[in-house]
């Protein structure tokens, strides 16, 4: 869910941290390698599923902003709560997209560390990204945004 929030200061845009965990695997990999251990075709296969995965999640999210003619930018302000399309299942699919694209740079990659980097992203993801946007759609859409937290999970 994307919205403007009420956080201070300078704000890093959350697909950084999803490229941080990246990219700091790969140097991590190079100085200790932790490879997968699965054929490098069958992590290529896997690797395209999750890109598939991260690209649909991301248009349909991105198409369900657009129709309710609210920004998906998490810094400008909501003028809809979009709860339709991949939104009826996670509150963040945008960021669940994310994920599932740096899981498939690691399969590219066959190392596990940006998935073990993919952890601590989404902590900060979460402490400070999404905890600032949802007191941001509480404010603006009260009840209704309520209503849809009892509904929906988070994240899966």
């Amino acid at each position: 869910m994307t919205a403007g929030t009420d956080s201070p200061g300078v704000r890093i845009p959350p697909p950084v941290w999803y490229a941080l965990a990246v990219i700091v695997g790969l140097v991590l990999d190079r100085q200790w390698a932790f490879p997968m251990g699965v054929p490098s075709r069958a992590a290529d296969i896997a690797g395209w599923c999750f890109v598939a995965g991260w690209a649909g999640l991301a248009l349909v999210a991105i198409n369900r902003f657009r129709r309710s003619k609210t920004s998906f930018i998490p810094i400008r302000p909501a003028s809809a709560l979009v709860v339709n399309g991949p939104y009826r299942f996670t509150r963040n699919p945008m960021y669940v997209g994310l994920a599932l694209l740096t899981i498939a740079f690691a399969l590219f990659f066959v190392t596990w560390w940006p998935i073990i980097l993919l952890l601590p992203a989404l902590a900060i993801v979460q402490q400070f990204v999404i905890v600032p946007e949802e007191r941001y759609l509480r404010r603006r859409f009260d009840a209704e945004y309520e209503a849809y937290t009892r509904r929906v999970r988070r994240w899966l």
